[in-house]
């Protein structure tokens, strides 16, 4: 028997552990190659981690929650159950774009410069003046980050 003729599409976890890899990675301010290096691995697979192409083991799960300073349960919070209900779920599916958003660079931005405002009503003026810009529904996909 030959190889597979279609490769297989990544599994809904493996994508959730990725994109976790990588907002954990850019709220360090690190680079792919940082954290390869940290990993033993090469930049590419990092990448191929974050996209939930490769699936991440268990060892090198567990050093990446070290390198990363979280624990291993940090990679699978919020992610899907693994039911076909679950994953059509509207609360689970607004929670993967919240996620998605968080881990592009201006996603890490926003939230750090929001993070350093210490007076509560111009976090609240904030909010507000992004909810009144944001249109109703969501009609946005977050742009890769470039690396």
């Amino acid at each position: 028997m030959q190889g597979r003729p279609n490769k297989k599409e990544p599994r809904a976890i493996d994508i959730h552990v990725g994109n976790r890899i990588r907002l954990r990675r850019l709220a360090l301010d690190w680079s792919q190659t940082k954290l390869g290096e940290a990993l033993d691995v090469s930049f590419q697979q990092v990448q191929k981690y974050e996209k939930g192409l490769n699936r991440v083991g268990a060892s090198r799960l567990q050093r990446a929650a070290e390198v990363l300073g979280v624990t291993i349960s940090y990679f699978f919070e919020g992610g899907p159950e693994g039911t076909k209900e679950s994953q059509q779920d509207p609360a689970i599916a607004s929670s993967d774009e919240m996620l998605k958003f968080l881990a592009t660079e201006e996603g890490v931005a926003l939230n750090r410069a929001f993070a350093r405002l210490s007076d509560g009503q111009v976090r609240r003026r904030i909010v507000a003046l992004v909810k009144a810009l944001a249109p109703t529904e969501p009609e946005f996909l977050p742009r890769e980050a470039a690396e």
